[in-house]
């Protein structure tokens, strides 16, 4: 089957001496029935024509921000929407910085700050550019914007020099974007769930029990799943973020209306525990506000276990059952005595002893633990990317 059939490609083409090989993946595109339309840079114009660009696409070719032809339909915007992707390539040194501080002084660049689709991106410089300390930076922040890199490879150079900066060929960066179609079409077929946010536990109608979680990895999971394909149900416990277009969201306060729409949203082929569900509530929630007193005695008891009772649960216990863990103090042990414990498949931890991860904090860094014993780490970095790195995991294992 021809996956890119009828799929809407924007290519946006920088200035560098690789520019020629745009018109290869122009061509490569064409052959199989995708419909292309182009962006040149000012300085791509220097490389190749717009009459070559034309002859191959059969489409304009595109260049200014303000186009009084076009004024109305506004490029920057209309072009984004059009896309079912964004491919720069190449993509120079001086793109790579615009996208990472949110430049926007030309079309190009400005289509990318208004898009709302996947954009991939082919470098190509030298090895001495790539490999500058403010390339890499600028790699990063673009990295944790959720823009992925394809290459750049190592090989020889147009300016004499060897080494990596190499744009990846055209027909590599059309088997990487293929892949990347294949996995979206293959995983609408899977159904996913995933828990997000604190619980709220009532002590009277004015005062709770609760925790720190702001919702942010969980919300980052679930809308990785979307975006990948997953048909993705998002349960979310009492948080201050929006709604993410495309996942059924459900609202809840408490644990046991967690499990309880839980339990109505499965069967689930993956099910992604990250919710900070409240481990006491109180036995008795007081009808009345409890009036100020020298001392107040609360009784406690143990709340509804989620995570277990899904993961023991066999007539409907998903495929893949992840959970997570927030450790302050021997993170491994711990963990890996509640993925025992908790019969899941694997347990995602993180260091909460660490003010600048995890609770309230845009930034993340966990340990993944796996039920055949095998651990990994993913260092500090956005929750966006956290959950672009545990998703392309779970890919792997259900596919």
């Amino acid at each position: 089957m021809n996956i890119f059939k009828n799929k809407k490609i924007l290519l946006i083409v920088c200035g560098g001496i690789a520019a020629y090989k745009s018109l290869e993946i122009i061509r490569l595109l064409k052959k199989k029935d995708a419909q292309v339309k182009t962006i040149l840079t000012k300085n791509a114009y220097k490389f190749i024509t717009p009459l070559s660009v034309v002859s191959l696409s059969q489409e304009k070719v595109y260049s200014d921000l303000f186009d009084h032809k076009n004024e109305s339909e506004m490029d920057h915007i209309s072009l984004s929407r059009w896309s079912d992707l964004i491919l720069i390539a190449p993509t120079t040194a001086n793109t790579i910085s615009k996208i990472a501080f949110g430049i926007a002084d030309d079309l190009a660049s400005t289509v990318l700050l208004a898009s709302n689709k996947k954009i991939f991106l082919a470098p190509a410089m030298n090895v001495r550019m790539w490999e500058h300390p403010s390339n890499k930076d600028n790699i990063n922040k673009i990295k944790n914007i959720g823009y992925e890199i394809i290459g750049p490879e190592i090989g020889d150079m147009a300016c004499g020099e060897y080494g990596e900066g190499k744009m990846t060929e055209p027909e590599a960066i059309i088997a990487y974007i293929e892949k990347n179609f294949k996995n979206i079409k293959n995983n609408k077929k899977f159904k996913a769930l995933v828990t997000a946010g604190p619980t709220l536990e009532h002590i009277d109608p004015v005062r709770y029990i609760t925790n720190k979680s702001s919702g942010k990895q969980g919300y980052a999971i679930a809308k990785s799943l979307k975006n990948n394909g997953f048909d993705t149900t998002l349960i979310s416990g009492p948080t201050n973020l929006d709604q993410i277009p495309g996942i059924n969201t459900i609202r809840v306060n408490s644990a046991e209306e967690m499990l309880d729409a839980t339990l109505k949203n499965l069967p689930a082929d993956v099910a992604i525990f990250s919710a900070a569900v409240a481990d006491y509530k109180v036995n008795k929630i007081e009808t009345e506000k409890i009036k100020k007193q020298d001392n107040l005695n609360l009784t406690l008891e143990k709340n509804v276990d989620i995570l277990g009772h899904i993961s023991k649960h066999n007539s409907l216990r998903p495929k893949l059952v992840i959970g997570f863990a927030a450790e302050t103090s021997d993170l491994e042990k711990n963990s890996q005595k509640k993925l025992l414990e908790k019969n899941c498949d694997w347990i995602i931890a993180n260091d909460i002893s660490n003010a600048n991860i995890g609770f309230n904090s845009e930034y993340n860094e966990i340990s993944i633990f796996y039920k055949n014993m095998k651990k990994e780490k993913i260092l500090k970095v956005e929750k966006s990317v956290i959950a672009d790195e545990i998703v392309k995991r779970v890919i792997e294992q259900i596919n």
